[in-house]
């Protein structure tokens, strides 16, 4: 599912006002955290991930798995913060342009 620079754009706007839903710590990346991002994934579509973890380089590296791992896209990266996108199956909340 790879998204345009226009979609993702669109996905940034709709992300700006929220708050991050899961909170990678200093477990890393875990089997409980690709859960629970699946989890909201699910539910929202749209999801705000908090990265409190070492370096930028590791930063980056664990949120490209945990967006493979989710089979989602990652939007937007800033400072510890990731935006992940993926779009429901059944009844898209999200309606994003062409």
């Amino acid at each position: 599912m790879a998204l345009t620079e226009k979609q993702k754009k669109h996905l940034r706007r709709l992300a700006h006002p929220m708050n991050p839903i899961v909170i990678l710590g200093n477990a890393g990346l875990t089997d409980a955290v690709v859960a629970e991002l699946d989890r909201a994934l699910t539910d929202h579509e749209l999801v705000k991930v908090s990265a409190r973890i070492g370096e930028r380089d590791a930063r980056n590296d664990a949120l490209a798995i945990l967006a493979s791992r989710s089979l989602s896209e990652l939007v937007q990266r800033v400072g510890h913060v990731g935006v992940f996108y993926r779009r429901r199956n059944e009844l898209p909340k999200i309606l994003i342009p062409d």
